[in-house]
């Protein structure tokens, strides 16, 4: 099915591809139809906090940008459990966020407000097949990694592991809540820095894109909501760079810096 959006580019998109993202939402609602313990609800809180931090730490600012070093088992442990998030691989993540900043906002751009409107930017994209496979000719410094590669091809494992072990612990509320409901969470917050923070705040700095810094999207995504910031300095592992933005992701990493788990 081809989409025009405002700017006149048409998007392929196949519908059936939406199937598995709509099938965890109703997971995730599901949880309105059984008893719900007081321990679900903490385990979903602890898992959209935590998953999130993953997300931002390792997806986005270790993969996608480089921007801190880590051990070689720091790297995979990264992967590993930014995967739990089920965003698909981490070589497929910063590919494709790569070329975001490539060509952000232009017609190149996988997931511009500007080009496709909100819904594309904020999930549509992602049903579109020209996105489906890695392009590991974006990612050739993580691709030399054959465990990388092993987790990229088998992208459910994480979750699927998370899964298993919520179930285990917490029995079937603490699945459709805890799990499938902060995943649904994780996704959504994750994807206001596609959509939101291009149509949603201030710029300080002139990027010559529509990246936006937001309060309430940093303090929503740890820190990623300072998107102008980013956008200006992409390389920079610190996202809220005054003392009063608050950067919760490198806050952790300084953390992880003290003990001597990431560096530089």
């Amino acid at each position: 099915m081809n989409t025009p959006p405002p700017g006149g580019r048409r998007f392929r998109i196949r519908p059936l591809d939406a199937l598995p993202t709509i099938g965890v939402h109703l997971l995730a609602l599901a949880a309105l139809l059984v008893e719900v313990e007081t321990d679900a609800l903490y385990v979903c809180l602890a898992l959209f906090w935590s998953r999130m931090f993953f997300v931002t730490a390792g997806y986005h600012r270790y993969f996608s940008h480089r921007s801190f070093q880590t051990s070689r088992l720091g790297q995979f442990v990264l992967a590993f459990l930014a995967q739990t998030s089920c965003q698909k691989g981490v070589l497929w993540w910063a590919s494709n966020h790569r070329h975001h900043h490539r060509h952000t906002d232009t017609e190149r751009d996988l997931h511009s407000p500007r080009q496709g409107g909100f819904w594309h930017a904020h999930m549509r994209w992602l049903f579109d097949p020209e996105h489906d496979e890695t392009k590991l000719s974006r990612v050739r410094d993580l691709a030399r990694f054959p465990e990388l590669r092993w987790l990229d091809r088998n992208w459910l494992v994480p979750p699927a592991v998370m899964g298993v072990t919520v179930l285990s612990l917490w029995g079937l509320d603490g699945l459709l809540l805890g799990f499938f409901g902060s995943t649904v969470l994780v996704w959504h917050a994750t994807f206001t820095i596609n959509s939101l923070s291009h149509v949603w705040g201030t710029q300080p700095y002139a990027t010559n894109d529509d990246s936006r810094n937001n309060v309430l999207l940093a303090l929503l995504t740890l820190g990623e909501g300072w998107h102008n910031n980013h956008h200006h300095h992409m390389l920079s592992c610190r996202q809220g760079f005054r003392w009063w933005q608050i950067d919760i992701t490198y806050y952790g990493l300084v953390l992880l810096s003290w003990l001597g788990l990431v560096w530089d």
